[in-house]
């Protein structure tokens, strides 16, 4: 009797899943073709003909367009002009960022200088990627929206009723609570099987146990990316600058010649010479004391990448590629971290099936592992399903130099996976829970078979595996951080007029998923600053007769 009602709840969800994805791909057909002109209609300005930028002045000039640069700029145009300086294209009207159905794709096919995903191989030698795109990695990331714990905004400081301002702003606009797939289902059963309780449902907070995050994905599975924040704002203020990537930060020194002052930012076509380049300049108002900022936000790769080619960062490493120095700050490039991941594969061999990104999460051992699962293409025709796990606080870390003077060039990092024993023995403590969720009944139910990686349990082994196969988490982060490069307002030390506003700067990834917390700090920061400057304004506003 057992055996028949195990059938017949295994043919209930094959077929289940069956109708869910042939009415997925119905919706997403008919969506692939008549959402892009309807969606980004109320965009500022966007060009990639650097004539129109090269030359004018702006209040602001934030450098990447990415997740935590959009809501920066839409914020900070509220009251002031900004320039958003983006080394991608635009990601509207393009199906591989838009549409679920192809979430992934973006992972198989990078080039050189024009996909929207750059990939790059650590001198580690796990292979990853960077967003390469308007909008950043939230354009081409699994979209699961999930805070940061209250522990880590109480730790680095945050005003706690701003940070929940700026989250619930982000919300209100690119978030959505997922509807689960069959396959999010199973995860979810298994992840509980496998003990990582309590159950709490949908919830963006970060809280140990299983949930449903958000997600950038709408209900017909339409991508919103941290792009779509800059309608938000006031349109006329900001200009978009795609396809040109930002070469080095322009400085002026004042009389006494001790101390550096921003004066724009020195930029090249994407695809152009490196020899032709272009500036932009900030606004110099009478009253110095309302100067505005270039702010970088290219990433945790791109921020430290650009402050070194500017000439900020360790004398010797710059003198080895010639670069003036600026200013000797050390702390550039270091304090590099990627949350280790391991994954195991639930099918035995690839198939066909649509796409799934993660929208179930498993959050255990203090918070310190993190488990998803998704359904990723591994080529047009085929996908895994990989349930994968990553360490949340690894005390292994790492460096971030330069390659080349190119800026085009990703930079080399190394982020020694593993390098600590501790964070090898955790890892062994991971692949065990994976085995757990893999076999559990539901997953095994599901698939009809028992999942491809059959792991023995000796620590020999466990050990052998985890340095094998780790991998990214795409949660990579510091080479800015609070602290050695930047203040408590994200100001370079040393350097006025230059903030650093994204994952840089953190000393370890906030949350599940880093991604929610960057989109909050680009919020978070551009009300700091607007209000930063209506003080300024109004201590230095001449008195009222």
């Amino acid at each position: 009797m057992e055996t028949g009602r195990t059938r017949m709840e295994l043919t209930l969800i094959i077929y289940r899943y069956v109708l869910f994805t042939a009415f997925l791909f119905l919706v997403l057909v008919k969506l692939s073709h008549s959402f892009p002109s309807t969606q980004g209609k109320n965009l500022p300005y966007l060009t990639s003909d650097v004539e129109e930028v090269s030359g004018k002045s702006f209040d602001y000039i934030v450098v990447g367009g990415g997740t935590a640069g959009c809501p920066l700029a839409a914020t900070l145009s509220e009251r002031f002009s900004v320039l958003v300086i983006e080394r991608g294209g635009s990601p509207y009207g393009n199906p591989l960022v838009s549409d679920k159905m192809y979430y992934g794709f973006p992972l198989i096919q990078p080039d050189e200088f024009s996909s929207v995903a750059q990939s790059f191989v650590s001198k580690d030698g796990v292979e990853s990627h960077r967003g390469r795109v308007l909008g950043g990695s939230s354009a081409i990331n699994g979209g699961f929206y999930s805070r940061a714990s209250d522990d880590f905004v109480k730790t680095v400081g945050w005003d706690e009723e701003l940070v929940k301002e700026a989250y619930e702003w982000v919300e209100s606009n690119i978030v959505f609570k997922p509807e689960l797939t069959i396959w999010q289902s199973v995860v979810e059963l298994g992840l509980l099987e496998a003990g990582i309780l309590p159950y709490n449902g949908f919830s963006m907070e970060h809280i140990e146990g299983t949930k449903i995050g958000g997600t950038l994905f709408d209900e017909y599975g339409i991508r919103h990316t941290s792009a779509d924040l800059l309608e938000i704002g006031n349109p006329e203020n900001i200009i978009v600058l795609l396809n040109a990537t930002v070469k080095n930060i322009i400085f002026h020194v004042n009389g006494k010649g001790n101390e550096s002052m921003v004066r724009g930012v020195r930029f090249i076509k994407s695809d152009g010479s490196t020899s032709q380049t272009y500036e932009a300049y900030l606004n110099q108002p009478e009253n110095s004391s309302s100067w505005g900022d270039v702010i970088l936000s290219a990433g945790a790769l791109g921020s430290p990448q650009i402050l070194l080619l500017s000439g900020i960062g360790p004398e010797k490493h710059l003198r080895n590629f010639g670069i003036p120095l600026v200013l000797d700050l050390k702390g550039v490039g270091k304090e590099m971290k990627d949350n280790p991941g391991i994954a195991l594969l639930a099918d035995t061999k690839p198939t066909h099936r649509f796409p799934d990104a993660p929208q179930v999460a498993g959050i255990t051992k203090d918070m310190k592992f993190i488990v998803e699962g998704g359904i990723v293409p591994i080529s047009f025709n085929a996908t895994r399903m990989p349930i994968a796990i990553k360490l949340a606080f690894p005390e292994s870390k790492g460096t971030l130099e330069l390659n080349s003077t190119d800026p085009r060039q990703n930079p080399a990092v190394e982020f020694h996976y593993l390098e600590k024993e501790k964070d090898l023995e955790e890892c062994t403590k991971m692949v065990q829970l994976l085995n757990k969720i893999a076999g559990s009944r539901s997953v095994v139910l599901f698939l009809g078979k028992e999942p491809q990686n059959n792991l023995m349990s000796s620590q020999d082994e466990l050990r052998n595996f985890c340095k094998k196969n780790v991998r990214t988490y795409y949660h990579y982060h510091g080479g800015s951080t609070v602290g050695s490069v930047v203040d408590d307002d994200y100001k370079v030390h040393g350097i006025k007029g230059l903030r650093v506003i994204d994952g840089s700067t953190f000393l370890e990834s906030p949350g599940t998923n880093p991604m929610a917390t960057v989109l909050m700090l680009g919020r978070y920061q551009g009300i700091k600053i607007v209000r930063e400057r209506q003080n300024t304004s109004v201590s230095c506003s001449p008195p009222q007769l």
